[in-house]
């Protein structure tokens, strides 16, 4: 089993060891490897379907492929700050992102929720939760939205969320309902 201490430095390893591959050219340009020791062999990565790079990935080689959906998509994909709201495995990590879409140059600010799991010193699951796949998907694309409801003109800087939404902490967010530490405390008590 993996102690707290190791399963969080595992996490912050995998997170600089990804920076350093990105900055290396990423999928394409740079090798995996600085990144596998991080990740189980038959690790598995949920990514919600309405996401341009939505799906399960899994192994070694489905997250290189994964790595090179997310460049595909994101010409900048900046993690602002990070949360880490459950030290044990499964973490539980908040993470503030600022991104701009390759295809339309469109930029977007938005939180991801993870669970990530952690066994014998490798992540062997990780469960990322998006608020709203759908601007996500309406700045990365051409598309609106499924009904074309969402008023354009709040999705080309932010998501659907009110004026100043991206700058409050998303748990305490009206709309979020204290989601994200309800899925905190969930994961301590697994």
């Amino acid at each position: 089993m993996t102690t707290t201490t190791d399963a969080l430095s595992v996490l912050k390893g995998m997170y600089a060891a990804e920076a350093e591959y990105l900055a290396a050219g990423g999928p394409g340009e740079a090798t995996f490897a600085p990144l596998a020791p991080f990740f189980s062999p038959d690790v598995v990565l949920h990514q919600a379907e309405g996401l341009p790079y939505g799906g399960i990935w899994r192994g070694h080689e489905g997250m290189e492929r994964f790595f090179a959906a997310m460049s595909g998509t994101w010409d900048v994909f900046d993690m602002v700050s990070q949360n880490f709201l459950s030290e044990t495995s499964p973490l539980v990590v908040l993470t503030h992102v600022r991104a701009r879409a390759r295809a339309t140059g469109r930029e977007l600010d938005f939180p991801i929720l993870q669970t990530i799991t952690v066994e014998d010193g490798r992540i062997t699951e990780v469960r990322p939760f998006y608020w709203d796949t759908a601007a996500i998907a309406a700045v990365c694309t051409n598309y609106h939205s499924a009904d074309d409801r969402l008023p354009r003109s709040r999705t080309v800087r932010g998501s659907r969320f009110p004026a100043g939404a991206a700058a409050e902490d998303p748990a305490d967010h009206p709309r979020m309902g204290g989601g994200v530490r309800l899925l905190a405390e969930h994961a301590r008590d697994r």
